[in-house]
C-alpha cells in the first residue's frame, strides 16, 4: 500500500529545516528508517534550491513524499520552470554541489514540468529493509 503526504512551505530560510523535519517525521511514522538520512539530505538540498532559485515572488514550494515497500519518492515542487543541471563546482565555490549530492545519494532523480507553471524535481530511494509499521 502506498503512503503519501505533502506539505507547502513559505519561501523563507527556516522552511528548509522545517522540510527536513517534515520528511523525518513522515518516514519515522511510516516505519522507514533505512534510507531516512539520504532522503533528509536530499530534501534539504532540493528545498534550498527551490528557495534560492525556484520560487517566484509570493510563491513557496511543496514537498511531497510517496512510499511503498520498495521505494520512497521525494518531490519538491516550485514555481519557476527553469530546469537545473548538475554541475561540477570549483573547490573555492561555496555552493553548487546540491544536485551532485542528490545524484550520489538517490537511486534516481529528474525534473519534469508542472502544470500550470513551475517544475517538479523528484528523487527515488530504494528500500533496503522494508517497513516495520
Amino acid at each position: 500500500m502506498t503512503k503519501t503526504t505533502q506539505r507547502f512551505f513559505d519561501a523563507r530560510p527556516e522552511s528548509v529545516s522545517q522540510a527536513r523535519s517534515f520528511t523525518s517525521e513522515a518516514l519515522t511514522d511510516w516505519g522507514l528508517p533505512d534510507r531516512a538520512e539520504d532522503v533528509r539530505l536530499c530534501v534539504s538540498e532540493l528545498a534550498t534550491n527551490a528557495l534560492v532559485h525556484g520560487t517566484a515572488p509570493g510563491h513557496g514550494f511543496l514537498v511531497k513524499l510517496d512510499a511503498d515497500e520498495e521505494v520512497v519518492r521525494l518531490e519538491v515542487h516550485d514555481s519557476r520552470g527553469h530546469h537545473p543541471e548538475a554541475r561540477q563546482a570549483a573547490d573555492t565555490d561555496t555552493s553548487g554541489r546540491g544536485l551532485i549530492l542528490v545524484n550520489a545519494l538517490a537511486d534516481g532523480w529528474g525534473v519534469k514540468d508542472r502544470t500550470p507553471f513551475g517544475k517538479i524535481i523528484w528523487s527515488c530511494f530504494k528500500a533496503t529493509g522494508g517497513t516495520t509499521a
